[in-house]
């Protein structure tokens, strides 16, 4: 027997059976979208001990759409067979549904399956717009543990572009979880859509009254190699944190602007912090071999 509820009592050539039928119809426009019974005992069958059949099941449900949605919600919320929430979940990705928000926000918070989290959250990225609002509710909040924020954080610059409207404006937020993950989602839109206002949103952040901003924003800013940030990061090589000047100068290597070497050498000099030291040393030493290759060209 598969790996299912024990409504069901289907052999796996059985369940084999039902699936190829129901993949008939749809791609026939033949499926009866009234049929409940047919419906429940698909999204029953995503608890098959095969990851192709469960996969089956879910394409085929994905291709229904909205009909399907209810008794997905239902199996996500209540099911007691992880595997068919899991599938639940990775499904409504699929159909994208705005009107799941709710539900998929109540299982990211309160499934225990770390698997129906992540596919809950998964989902919640891939409708857009409708979920953003309640991700940055979710990173304001006290109430929630940091593997919970890095799901949301994680939706949101996954969001982008759609999300974009409310980054700029949450950039000013009083939390600095929200300000964190909006540098982070607000990289993802320099990067792909080269948006001035991006750019100079992170360069900003480089100010931020937090460090993990700060050092977020510097991290983000090297990745992009965004050169008009080399003195913003300059002058955070004398920051009074060891974290910031940290993160300052791993920037400052990764953009390979040559003017920042003199600047670097210098901090490395004045530093302080024996574990910063080795640091500023390397990127110290990657701009040379920069300098010393470029010559060579």
């Amino acid at each position: 027997m598969t790996n299912q509820s024990p409504l069901l009592s289907m052999s796996p050539e059985e369940v084999d059976e039902f699936l190829a039928a129901a993949r008939s119809d749809v791609a026939q426009q033949a499926f009866d979208c009234s049929d409940r019974q047919r419906l429940h005992r698909m999204v029953e069958c995503m608890g098959d001990s095969r990851g192709m059949v469960r996969l089956g099941f879910a394409d085929t449900l994905g291709r229904i759409g909205s009909p399907a949605t209810p008794f997905l919600l239902d199996a996500l919320l209540n099911h007691s067979n992880p595997v068919v929430r899991r599938a639940s979940a990775k499904t409504l990705t699929l159909i994208a549904d705005p009107e799941t928000v709710s539900p998929l926000v109540h299982a990211l918070l309160n499934d225990e399956d770390t698997v129906v989290k992540g596919s809950a959250v998964g989902a919640l990225a891939r409708i857009g717009e409708a979920s953003v609002q309640v991700l940055l509710d979710i990173l304001a909040s006290p109430d929630h543990p940091e593997s919970t924020k890095g799901h949301a954080a994680w939706a949101l610059a996954f969001i982008g572009m759609e999300a974009k409207d409310y980054l700029y404006r949450e950039i000013n937020s009083d939390s600095e979880s929200v300000r964190t993950a909006v540098v982070g989602a607000i990289a993802k839109i320099a990067q792909e859509a080269k948006e001035p206002q991006a750019f100079n949103v992170l360069t900003d952040a480089l100010n931020d009254a937090s460090e993990t901003v700060r050092c977020e924003a510097a991290a983000v800013l090297g990745n992009l190699a965004h050169k008009p940030a080399v003195p913003c990061l300059v002058e955070l090589l004398h920051h009074p944190s060891s974290e910031t000047r940290k993160a300052a100068a791993l920037s400052l290597m990764k953009i390979k602007d040559q003017s920042a070497l003199a600047p670097l050498q210098i901090a490395y000099q004045q530093e302080s912090d024996a574990a910063i030291q080795p640091i500023i040393k390397l990127a110290i030493t990657q701009l040379e071999r920069e300098s010393e290759e470029s010559d060579w060209d």
